[in-house]
């Protein structure tokens, strides 16, 4: 019997929805982001639908303190990643553990010891979602003035992940003995100190964090820029995107696995999952209604500030609304998100307004109105054609549209035989299918080495 090839699914539970004005609708959690026990459940949720992995963003700052527009933004206040998750870890079993984590505000070692823990705690379930800051806002919460250019930040990110790596090996697997009749705690031939000392870091090492059962924490990373795609094909394991065209999702699917065999990769070591936003209804008019009924919740000045917000940080309240998306220069922030708006705005001939209301859901990503057959099947396209090995679902609102997805979709999945029913092992590397849980500590750290 031949068995069809299985998409992989993460759960990316930003609080309290995707949806610009989720925090409004009848069905959301509106104090999701400082409420544990509710966030408890949808894990909880999540991992008996055995979704490979729950998916957590970050920023750094509360981006929009305006009465007008900050003051109507559930994103003021929300759990910081890793500590969420460190709780998470302890009402769940095999789901995968997913923090949002900056290079750009950050130190290598610290961050390392943090992931480090939270994946021995998990019992091999923790991946770091590596991002460079890219607002102005978060630098000024860190005394930096002005925010790094972004080809420097990617810089900076270079190193420390390859820092990051060598901290994460600083033991190998069988490090710890717990001889306690010879007296000896680890094998000392089995320690490796970084001893680094690069461009942005010297850090000796060695990491005093122990191993995990999948070794380390595995690499995410969201960045679509040129710099981000090289930085992907060298070190990431997966990568979360936004295309929203079959074609489009083939080009990018090509081009980052077409860059990884320089770096001694084969493409089944990266698992491409873009998002998508998923309205879902028992018939397409109930999920046209559903979807309708969102966009009323719109207040007119949050949906043109998120635009400006990510369209660059450009104040397009000061265009003409029904008009045309005007000619911008490329922003110091997220280059691939910009580019991406700026498409779909020409594409779609869409003035500002009608571009803005378009984004306040997916916030660029796919988006998809419809049945759970609908839905199965655009998922089925793309998965099958080389557009991705899986998709980070993106709910519209917290709980319930991760609710429907579960009920409605999850089983259409799996009667195409698209969808696991079991979890395949322990580990989310092993759910991943990215390889051996356990490695020897030389090995990443060889490769890397290698590749320079």
């Amino acid at each position: 019997m031949t068995h069809r090839p299985q998409l992989k699914l993460g759960a990316f539970l930003m609080s309290p929805g995707h949806h610009v004005a989720a925090w409004r609708h009848s069905s959301a959690t509106a104090d999701l982001g400082s409420n544990f026990r509710a966030y408890a459940d949808i894990a909880r949720k999540a991992e008996a639908a055995k979704f490979d992995l729950l998916f957590l963003d970050d920023n750094l700052a509360v981006k929009d303190t305006s009465p007008e527009t900050g003051s109507r933004s559930a994103r003021a206040a929300f759990f910081e990643p890793i500590t969420l998750l460190a709780g998470l870890a302890a009402v769940t079993e095999r789901i995968g553990l997913t923090a949002t984590v900056s290079t750009t505000f950050n130190d290598p070692y610290t961050l390392a010891r943090k992931f480090a823990s939270l994946d021995v705690l998990s019992d091999g379930r923790a991946a770091w979602n590596l991002v460079t800051s890219n607002t102005e806002v978060e630098a000024r919460n860190y005394s930096t003035a002005p925010h790094l250019l972004h080809a420097k930040r990617y810089d900076r990110a270079e190193e420390f992940i390859d820092l990051v790596i060598k901290l994460w090996n600083s033991f190998e697997d069988d490090a710890f003995v717990h001889d306690k009749e010879g007296g000896i705690f680890y094998d000392p031939s089995k320690l490796h100190a970084a001893n680094h000392s690069g461009t942005h870091f010297s850090v000796a090492g060695p990491l005093n964090v122990g191993r995990s059962l999948q070794g380390q924490p595995v690499i995410v990373q969201a960045g679509s820029s040129e710099p981000g795609k090289e930085l992907a094909a060298r070190t990431a394991e997966v990568v979360f995107t936004a295309q929203n065209t079959l074609a489009e999702a083939q080009a990018f699917y090509a081009d980052l696995k077409g860059r990884m065999a320089k770096y001694g990769r084969e493409p089944d070591e990266l698992k491409v999952m873009p998002g998508i936003f998923p309205v879902i209804g028992r018939s397409r008019a109930e999920a046209q209604e559903k979807f309708e009924e969102m966009q009323e919740l719109i207040h007119p000045a949050v949906g043109i500030r998120l635009l400006s917000d990510m369209i660059g940080g450009f104040d397009l309240s000061a265009y003409p609304l029904d008009g045309p998306v005007p000619e911008l220069p490329e922003t110091n922030g997220g280059k691939s998100r910009q580019h991406l708006l700026f498409d779909i705005a020409r594409r779609d001939n869409l003035t500002i307004n009608q571009l803005a209301k378009r984004i306040a859901g997916a916030r660029g990503h796919w988006q998809v109105v419809g049945t759970a057959e609908d839905i199965a099947d655009q998922l089925e396209d793309r998965f099958l054609n080389n557009g991705a090995d899986g998709f980070n679902i993106m709910p519209p609102t917290l709980p319930q549209g991760l609710d429907d997805f579960i009920a409605l979709v999850v089983p259409e999945l799996r009667r195409r035989g698209l969808f696991r029913t079991e979890y395949e092992g322990r580990t989310l590397r092993e759910n991943l299918g990215l390889g051996a849980a356990r490695r020897t500590a030389a090995t990443r750290v060889q490769r890397l080495q290698a590749a320079e």
